[in-house]
């Protein structure tokens, strides 16, 4: 097998990289998608890592360019990946040190906060993006003491 032939036949993944925020009053943020085959349903401030870029600086530019906010990565949540097509998703929790709320428009519609029933709530009727979001918030929110 040749070179070429062999990087053909290798599995490339993708890398996805986002932010679980938590407020002290439990709630946790949610941005809406705009992006066709995903539209309207809600996700972590998250998005891919760009070709020689720290995993972990891109969730902190995800979450900058999605959310409004600047955040301070706290501690690695799970990382991710289900099967050979998959992205491999690595989920931060992050605390936000400035900024505001501001969406952009262009690839968010909306962003809000959730209190975690809601959200269980909103995975039950499949409008939250993935698994792998509900996942992440739900290991927040049965072992917060860990993520503080």
């Amino acid at each position: 097998m040749n070179r070429s032939e062999r990087e053909a036949s290798i599995a490339w993944s993708k890398i996805v990289a986002g932010c679980v925020l938590r407020r002290e009053n439990g709630e946790y943020l949610l941005v809406q998608e705009k992006y066709h085959k995903i539209y309207g349903l809600w996700n972590i401030p998250a998005g891919h890592v760009d070709k020689g870029e720290a995993i972990e600086h891109a969730a902190i530019r995800e979450a900058k360019e999605e959310s409004g906010y600047d955040v301070e990565l706290v501690k690695k949540i799970c990382i991710y990946h289900e099967t050979v097509d998959s992205s491999v998703r690595h989920a931060f929790m992050a605390r936000i040190v400035g900024g505001e709320l501001k969406i952009r428009p262009e690839e968010i519609l909306d962003a809000k906060w959730y209190s975690y029933a809601e959200i269980a709530r909103m995975q039950l009727d499949g409008k939250i993006r993935a698994e792998w979001v509900y996942d992440a918030i739900s290991r927040v929110e049965l072992r917060p003491f860990e993520f503080a």
